[in-house]
């Protein structure tokens, strides 16, 4: 696995290997808050070039699924604190991924005094989970205002400082997986009548509002992207094809202007290759491709410079050294999904290194 395992470096961005740790949610802050328990869980990965923290709110509201944690409060950036001091030691570089959730969230997992907000005031369809009560239907979002999104897109650059002090390296905006941004961009969900809504270039002012404010804020280099063309995730319907494309290739062509240092791409059997390639072809910065890879698909991905960094989730949530293990051809251990989301350390801090499968 030579090159998957070989440093990185383009337009500047170095990285120790081509591995990349993707982001996933693991519902482990208590109150929101980082802790001693995340530390460890990040720096027993600490193997990959690149670390991609779990989606972490910029602002109160955003909260949407329970223990996730935020960045816009003196004790998250101090608890960040912990999480990227232990990653550092290993010349691994870490960036925060900012998930604000929009109308995917339930008002019991909020702080006291927040609301569930939207893009507009169409609510999700199914449920998501929360401690107080279990399952619940999604809560009613209240449609932003014009002011209140222009105040809100402050709101993502306040955190990218923030995330700044607290070491991380750069932010990763969460444009994927049906949140708020993402609910943006969709046109089924967007019926806005403002200087957000109605045309693609409209629907994506958003997005790109936020992030060239955080690139004149923090730097472009510590700016990155993720992106699901063509997903339904987070009750979002199909548009039409043609526009989905063009949305794709016009927001690769503005980041690339803006010179953010890299789009990160959740793909799927859904996303016709020219989508792909457009984005390729319109953004000259990294490329990181991520879902269901294994390390020799992943090494093949490489080779053909389709993408320029592989990103593993699960992989990494059971394979804290899978760096070692790509190295030795060792087996990978299989996910227990009955722990994803659960609090504590069992399903989390506690799955078996190489070390510990030898002694045994």
């Amino acid at each position: 696995m030579s090159k998957l395992l070989a440093p990185y470096n383009k337009n500047g961005f170095s990285l120790k290997n081509h591995l990349v740790m993707a982001p996933m949610t693991r519902s482990r802050a208590i109150d929101n808050i980082p802790n001693d328990l995340m530390a460890e869980y990040y720096a027993q990965r600490k193997g990959a070039g690149l670390i991609i923290t779990e989606g972490t709110s910029p602002t109160p509201e955003g909260l949407g699924y329970p223990r996730i944690p935020g960045i816009f409060s003196e004790e998250q950036v101090n608890g960040w604190k912990k999480v990227t001091d232990a990653v550092h030691q290993n010349n691994t570089k870490i960036f925060v991924q900012f998930m604000h959730t929009g109308r995917i969230a339930h008002a019991d997992n909020l702080p006291e005094g927040s609301e569930v907000i939207g893009v507009s005031d169409i609510k999700a369809s199914g449920q998501i989970f929360t401690d107080k009560s279990g399952m619940q239907d999604h809560s009613q979002p209240k449609a932003l205002t014009t002011e209140e999104v222009k105040k809100l897109i402050l709101s993502y650059v306040k955190s990218a400082e923030n995330a700044v002090q607290a070491g991380f390296d750069g932010v990763e905006l969460h444009g994927a997986n049906g949140y708020l941004i993402e609910q943006f961009l969709n046109p089924n969900i967007n019926n806005r009548t403002d200087q957000y809504g109605g045309s693609l270039e409209n629907r994506s002012s958003f997005v790109l509002e936020i992030v060239e404010k955080m690139a004149d804020a923090i730097g472009k280099d510590k700016v990155g992207i993720r992106f699901s063309p063509f997903s339904n995730m987070g009750d979002l319907a199909d548009y039409d094809p043609d526009e989905v494309h063009q949305t794709y290739a016009y927001l690769a062509e503005k980041l690339n202007g803006i010179g953010i240092v890299y789009i990160h791409i959740s793909v799927s059997p859904k996303i016709p290759k020219e989508t792909l390639d457009a984005i390729r072809s319109n953004f000259k910065g990294t490329i990181i491709i991520c879902n269901s890879l294994t390390p020799e698909s992943a090494e093949q991905m490489l080779n053909d410079e389709s993408s320029d960094l592989a990103a593993f989730g699960r992989s990494f949530l059971a394979n804290p050294d899978l760096d070692k293990r790509i190295e030795t051809k060792a087996t990978l251990n299989e996910v227990d999904f009955s722990t994803a989301y659960t609090p504590g350390k069992k399903g989390y801090t506690d799955y078996p290194v190489l070390a510990d499968t030898i002694s045994a």
